[in-house]
């Protein structure tokens, strides 16, 4: 004899399945922005590094900005503790100072 599901239990599994699509779309999302945030603090780097022609001042911009969509991007998800992203992926305090100056205004 089959073991019917319950009707609640249907809706368990129904909601195990959804929640486990939204956590790896979280997972998904937060890379794409781990990502952007990588690019745009290697192209300032590397500009520090190499003297490469262009616009310090945009890329210290763009840092910030990738830097701060990571941050919500954290905080939405839970992820409060910023001090091991700046280590880990070594974010200069001119990239942090200009995400404080976009949160004030």
């Amino acid at each position: 004899m089959a073991l019917r599901k319950t009707p609640s239990s249907l809706l368990e599994t129904s909601t195990e399945n959804v929640h486990g699509e939204i956590l790896a779309e979280q997972a998904a999302s937060l890379g794409r922005a781990g990502a952007k945030m990588e690019a745009a603090l290697q192209r300032l780097k590397a500009f520090d590094a190499n003297q490469i022609r262009s616009d310090r001042q945009a890329l210290v911009g763009a840092a910030a900005n990738a830097a701060w969509a990571f941050f919500v991007q954290r905080d939405v998800m839970g992820l409060r503790d910023q001090d091991k992203v700046i280590a880990h992926y070594d974010i200069p305090g001119e990239v942090l100072c200009r995400i404080g100056e976009r949160i004030k205004k």
